[in-house]
């Protein structure tokens, strides 16, 4: 490799001013230096004419491959635009030679079209200026790099070295190459897209052999590279042949995809396709092809790369999850797959199985392809995006899916941008990084942004007249003490009640009756019992789970005319109720035995379960099992046991109930998904069935067939059971939970998992509580309402939305949020504290100058005068502050605001 050892001055000629810059080639080193031969971006090729007379004047033969290399050159950040480098060559013999010097010691070591920047599923990784990387959002499988497993909601470096060239993300792991060649990749291995022969996760870049490498893409489960020598290698997941390999069994290591030598780049995608692009210009697909994304006219998955079509100008490809998009050398945008979001960008929402050109535009630069939506930016800097928009990720300011390419702004000088699943990520030439769309586990990267996880309980507005409380799989629902019914989260299928299909982030009354008595969700339905015994249910009733002929009503229903309802459960897609005489009745899906009637047939319509009169309380599970408890203290279960659920001792299937153990000082019972918590009347706790991620409390992993006691006390009071975890009270007032903590459902401030109980906070007035899936909400004893865990749906009802509808400031992405007027302005600002929370004092600031804040994308939020800025009721994040002062030139500074 070319090393630049002395002090080499090139004189370039800015067009603006006419002012002369010097710049040292030894400054270029870090841009010149590849392992690879460079491959020319066609589009940017100009056979412009440059005088050949004296001097150093070029031949003609070698024009092409000067300007043909500039924009390469343009990498480097200090270097002006094309056009002017073309006036410094045509200003001066000097100016030739020192451009041709450029050229001879390094551009022939550039690497072409680094991806700097790379948006995955829920994570976000960038390259620095300086080389170094840096990342953030989701780390469940330590896909960020960063030696840990937690999640990050602002940037974090990677190591230390700064030798990063590009990098790629996926859904759980990432893959980058170095200056030198080498290639290094981290975080989820379970199907081997380590590519190191194990199928163990790792949380730190580790290099993959000693080879190489030109590019990377990384899929769900797989990698795919280009080595320099230009053959094409692939590893990992293969169930849709997305290795390239002829068949569909996984690998663990690196395996060669053909003979071919002239491979120039490859993509792949979320949901197992790939795509490449040789160096004749021909673009190649394989894996999956449901959607018709691999573009050769059919749904068929190929196993081996197939050309598509005949086109031999392709000269950039990007996949989406189920969608491809790619920019030929005339700037043309094509795209091909699925449609349903207007990802395609063709007006429609109709697939295509074969490459169609989007609008007639010909300046398309660069193009990504993210879950539903795509993103491009054109020659002349601006950024375009449409498809999916639900979370933002178009940037336009709305939720409201686009069909056509929509511009974003009206900033031109967007150089680079990436899509994840449901967020985007951009460069601008003045090297600051922009972010927008879904924050639900941190992706965006900037500070005061909420996330779809949290992980200490949050009070639910400021009603203290709360009574009781139930969550279901994906929302919440509650009674006031004055009787009204309110509900919130998800809303698909219409189970909340208001009328709608409309999410809801916070609580909405339902109806206006005030004599709801008690009510409970399901996964998709809620039912309710109001104080004159009549039962209500609303929602998805596909397997008869209402008990109504209703198909799937928005607002509460009335279930037959019976006014003897006492309580209700709701399972996963069935429904369990005791009337006042004491009767079980049970309808909705059965396809486990979970309604009891000793058969395996859904019921649309309440059927009894057997003849006894003396059941107290039941509870359905989020799956299909029930447990049930007789005034006798006894505990009856049945339907699913794959678990041990049941806690019969046995992993067999019960149809009607069955009585578990001897005991008859069983008080209350509740199931999670597939365990089964209960407590005695001595204060006792006891747990059974599924153990994966420690929810029975044990101290283990192990399942449990029959009911095991947890831990010693005796002063526990109700427990409740979610999707892997689980939460109960004490007779103290006290709190605990234990179990998976992936979304921050226990409540103790952290995300990691716990095998045992453990106490949330240090509070004793909790009165009630429930756990859905993977979230908690609880009730005071002043009547205050308390959520915590997943909040993807907007079930916690905070009213917060983890998203960003335009592009935002990433504080640490990249370059400093800076203007160019700022930077010939005064002194920068030091503000005082920074980061600040009431207020901030500017030292030295004049008492009549005037102070404006900026958010993070450039509006005004306050106007003050200095030297003592307020910052009351300014939320969180990052801004930038602005001084003028008459005669003085305007100053700035950056203001982090907690």
């Amino acid at each position: 490799m070319i090393k630049i050892h002395y002090f080499f001055l090139l004189r370039l000629y800015k067009k603006k001013n006419k002012s002369i810059h010097w710049l040292s080639i030894a400054s270029l080193t870090p841009w010149l230096h590849s392992a690879a031969p460079v491959r020319p971006n066609a589009s940017t090729v100009s056979l412009e004419s440059a005088s050949s007379t004296s001097g150093f004047g070029f031949p003609t033969a070698l024009r092409p491959s000067l300007f043909t290399f500039c924009p390469l050159l343009m990498q480097h950040p200090y270097l002006p635009s094309c056009s002017t480098f073309r006036a410094i060559v045509a200003a001066s013999v000097f100016g030739r030679f020192a451009f041709f010097m450029a050229l001879l010691l390094g551009l022939g070591m550039l690497q072409a079209n680094a991806q700097r920047i790379a948006a995955g599923t829920s994570h976000t990784l960038v390259i620095q200026p300086d080389g170094t990387l840096k990342g953030w959002g989701n780390n469940f499988s330590g896909q960020l790099g960063d030696g840990t497993f937690v999640g990050r909601t602002t940037p974090v470096q990677v190591g230390a070295v700064n030798t990063w060239q590009m990098v790629a993300a996926s859904v759980s792991h990432s893959a980058a190459i170095r200056t030198d060649g080498t290639l290094w990749v981290w975080g989820n291995n379970g199907s081997g897209q380590m590519g190191d022969g194990t199928t163990t996760a790792r949380n730190t870049p580790a290099q993959l052999g000693t080879d190489r490498w030109l590019s990377v893409a990384v899929g769900n489960s797989h990698t795919v590279a280009v080595r320099t020598d230009g053959t094409l290698w692939a590893w990992g997941r293969n169930n849709f042949g997305q290795l390239g390999d002829g068949t569909t069994i996984n690998s663990s290591a690196p395996i060669r995809i053909g003979t071919a030598t002239t491979w120039r780049s490859v993509a792949a995608s979320s949901l197992s396709h790939t795509v490449a692009l040789r160096t004749d210009g021909t673009l190649w697909a394989w894996g999956n092809n449901g959607s018709g994304q691999l573009g050769d006219g059919t749904t068929t998955a190929r196993s081996a790369p197939v050309q598509i079509g005949t086109a031999t100008t392709w000269q950039s490809v990007a996949a989406g999850s189920t969608h491809t998009a790619a920019i030929r050398t005339d700037g043309t945008l094509w795209t091909w797959g699925n449609n349903v979001f207007g990802q395609l960008g063709d007006g429609t929402t109709t697939a295509r199985s074969v490459p169609a050109q989007v609008g007639t535009a010909t300046t398309w630069q660069s193009v990504a392809a993210g879950g539903t939506h795509t993103a491009a930016i054109r020659t002349g800097g601006t950024l375009w995006t449409w498809g999916g928009n639900s979370s933002g990720q178009l940037g336009d300011g709305t939720l409201i899916d686009r069909s056509t390419p929509a511009q974003i702004g009206t900033v031109a000088t967007w150089q680079s941008v990436a899509a994840g699943g449901g967020h985007t990520v951009a460069l601008r030439a003045d090297g600051t990084l922009w972010a927008w769309g879904s924050n639900s586990l941190g992706q965006i990267g900037v500070l005061g942004i909420p996330t779809e996880i949290n992980p200490l309980p949050g009070q639910v507005g400021t009603a203290t007249t709360w009574r009781s409380v139930a969550t279901g799989g994906t929302h919440t629902v509650a009674i006031r003490t004055d009787g009204t019914l309110w509900a919130w989260g998800d809303n698909f299928s219409g189970k909340l009640g208001d009328g709608t299909t409309a999410r809801r982030n916070a609580p909405v009354q339902i109806g206006s009756a005030t004599n709801w008595q008690s009510v409970t969700a399901g996964g998709e339905h809620t039912v309710a019992i109001r104080t004159d015994g009549t039962l209500w249910a609303w929602g998805l009733n596909n397997y008869g789970q209402l008990g109504n002929s209703s198909p799937q009503p928005a607002v509460p229903t009335q279930v037959g005319a019976a006014t003897t309802w006492r309580t209700v459960d709701a399972g996963g897609q069935f429904t369990v109720a005791i009337r006042t005489d004491g009767t079980l009745w049970a309808w909705g899906r059965n396809e486990q035995g979970q309604l009891g009637d000793g058969t395996l047939t859904d019921r649309p319509a309440p059927v009894q379960i057997g003849t006894a009169t003396t059941w107290r309380s039941v509870t359905g599970s989020l799956l299909t099992s029930t447990a049930a408890i007789r005034t006798d203290g006894t505990l009856w279960a049945w339907g699913m046991n794959n678990s041990g659920q049941l806690g019969d001792g046995t992993l067999s299937n019960r149809t009607a109930p069955v009585q578990i153990g001897t005991a008859t000082t069983w008080q209350s019972v509740s199931g999670g998904v597939s365990s089964t918590l209960a407590i005695r009347t001595d204060g006792t706790l006891w747990a059974w069935g599924l153990n994966n991620s420690g929810q029975l409390g044990d101290g283990t992993f192990t399942n449990r067939t029959t009911p095991g006691q947890i831990g010693t006390a005796t002063t526990w009071r109700s427990v409740t059971g979610g999707q892997f975890f689980s939460a109960a009270q004490r007779q103290d007032g006290t709190l605990w939970a234990w179990g998976d903590n992936s979304s921050g459902q226990l409540g103790d401030g952290t995300l990691i998992s716990r095998t045992t109980p453990g106490q949330i906070g240090t509070a004793t007035t909790w009165q009630s509580m429930d756990a859905g899936a993977i979230f908690t909400a609880a009730i005071r004893t002043d009547g205050t309402l308390w959520s915590w865990g997943a909040n993807n749906f907007g079930q916690l009802g905070n009213n917060l939305l983890a998203s960003v509808v335009t592009p935002t400031f990433v504080l640490g992405g990249g370059a400093p949020l800076a203007t160019r007027r700022a930077s010939r302005s005064g002194p920068a600002l030091q503000p005082v504290p920074n980061p600040a929370h009431d207020y901030v004092t500017l030292p030295g600031l004049a008492p009549t100058a005037t102070i404006l804040l900026f958010d993070a994308v450039g509006r005004i939020v306050r106007t003050s005068a200095g030297p003592v800025f307020p910052l009351g009721g300014i939320a969180p994040g990052i801004y930038l502050l602005q001084t003028t002062v008459p005669g003085q030139a305007p100053r700035m500074g950056r203001l982090l605001v907690e």
